[in-house]
């Protein structure tokens, strides 16, 4: 597949380390030499220097050829242009922008990105794509992770593991011994940084970061055996009065009516549009680094500070600060990975990342054949993905013992319909099941040579 894209920032240079690692032909076009100097000398890819809009630089890329653009720069309008110029001169086949500025996306407007107007396919909005994943968190406390795969009925849940979880050490062998009825399956152990695919004699240590595949209905007992019992959060107070902050508000308005929502933003004319916009949740203008702000916010009163404002060091600090003062949990967003190794031992309790949850959303629709989902994991580390079986997969019809997986793949989740399968060795999956698969990311390659025909995955 030949892709071009557009924009060679940190969502740019992930999306085409991704693709050009499977062996997909790939262009990148930013202004910035530097830029483009460290996506040649780094990634498997053709790097141009230029603007992303222009003819004559889609037609340097090849777009007369693509298969597929990504318009990822910082401007919204460059994205969309590039989208245009695409479609118009080169009938470039599938289309994909960011759009951050809200106003381009509001209900009103829907026709503009229609095929008679602005003909992109696939629209993503950063911001709300963030407030959705800061959403899920809030769904599930006690995990630091929450995606909803199979229309919600099957979830992939990560938890960190204390002293006082009940089965540390236990062989996963032996967990599912002793709860026949639990319907989970330990798809991925992060232990000091390093993700695995466990196998049945593997034991769960403290200190481990858990990735685990479970029916929606089972999550809370599930949680519970992991040490996990928190309730879900009544008062929230949200830092951040952006896009990002709004948008969380707005929802939590409009889905949980009982949740009580505080809204803190340093600038006051932020601060009062906020506050038009908001029904019932609170708005102050001020510091959240301020411990009056803080006080006044009722920290001590309330279960999790959501914490999303455009500086990574305040989202960190305002968090540590909220649970000082009485916060039992902290969901912050941060955009520099680096950062993530200290985050857990800081007392950080879940992270929202920016790029992981565009590359993730961008993903979805690269991926060719029967695809559901697909959500990147840890920086790239890891791939979750929910697919149709078709009547050609080596997957149906036979036991999955039977079945010979790559190392580093698992089956987590099975949708039969309304019903949901958690996978065990005398499993056997039908035509149509939808199949949630967690594999590393070094074997992509081999999952997409084993699904590409015969389970039209990719």
């Amino acid at each position: 597949m030949k892709v071009i894209v557009c924009g060679a920032g940190q969502v740019g240079y992930n999306i085409a380390r991704q693709l050009s690692g499977e062996h997909n032909d790939v262009t990148v076009i930013d202004q910035s030499p530097d830029l483009v100097k460290r996506i040649n000398d780094n990634l498997d890819v053709h790097g141009l220097v230029g603007f992303a809009s222009q003819p004559d630089v889609l037609e340097a890329a090849g777009a007369a050829d693509a298969d597929m653009i990504i318009a990822v720069t910082f401007a919204d309008e460059v994205n969309m242009v590039a989208c245009q110029v695409a479609h118009s001169l080169f009938n470039v086949p599938t289309k994909i922008a960011r759009v951050r500025a809200q106003s381009y996306l509001r209900p009103i407007w829907r026709d503009l990105f229609s095929r008679d107007n602005m003909p992109i396919d696939v629209i993503i909005s950063p911001e709300m794509e963030v407030a959705r994943s800061a959403k899920r968190r809030l769904e599930v406390p006690g995990a630091f992770d929450m995606i909803p795969f199979g229309d919600d009925k099957l979830r992939l849940i990560g938890v960190r593991l204390s002293d006082d979880c009940p089965i540390i050490d236990t062989p996963l062998r032996q967990l599912t011994e002793l709860f026949p009825d639990l319907n989970i399956v330990v798809v991925g152990i992060d232990r000091a940084s390093q993700l695995m695919v466990p196998t049945g004699d593997d034991q769960m240590l403290s200190g481990d970061e858990i990735f685990f595949i479970a029916d929606k209905d089972h999550v809370s007992r599930a949680l519970s055996l992991f040490g996990h019992e928190e309730k879900e959060a009544r008062r929230i107070i949200i830092v951040g009065g952006g896009n990002i902050g709004l948008f969380l508000a707005e929802s939590l308005e409009r889905d949980n009516p009982a949740v009580r929502v505080m809204v803190v933003e340093l600038n006051r004319e932020r601060a009062e549009y906020v506050a038009e916009r908001l029904e019932r949740a609170v708005v102050i203008n001020g510091d959240a680094l301020d411990s009056e702000i803080l006080i006044e916010a009722n920290a001590a009163n309330t279960e999790t500070v959501v914490a999303v404002a455009d500086d990574d060091e305040v989202n960190i600090l305002a968090s540590l600060l909220a649970k000082r003062y009485g916060c039992q949990r902290a969901i912050t967003l941060i955009n520099n990975s680096g950062y993530g190794p200290l985050l857990a031992s800081l007392g950080i309790d879940a992270v929202v990342n920016p790029r992981a949850s565009t590359v993730s959303t961008i993903l979805q629709h690269v991926r060719r054949g029967r695809i559901r989902a697909v959500h990147s994991l840890r920086d790239g580390m890891a791939e979750v993905i929910e697919a149709e079986a078709l009547a050609t997969s080596p997957l149906v019809g036979v036991p999955l013992r039977e079945v010979k997986l790559p190392s580093g793949v698992i089956i987590g989740g099975v949708l039969r319909g309304e019903r949901v399968i958690i996978p065990r060795g005398d499993t056997i999956i039908q035509v149509n099941d939808r199949v949630v698969i967690f594999a590393l990311a070094d074997v992509v390659k081999k999952v997409e040579k084993m699904f590409s025909v015969r389970l039209d995955f990719f």
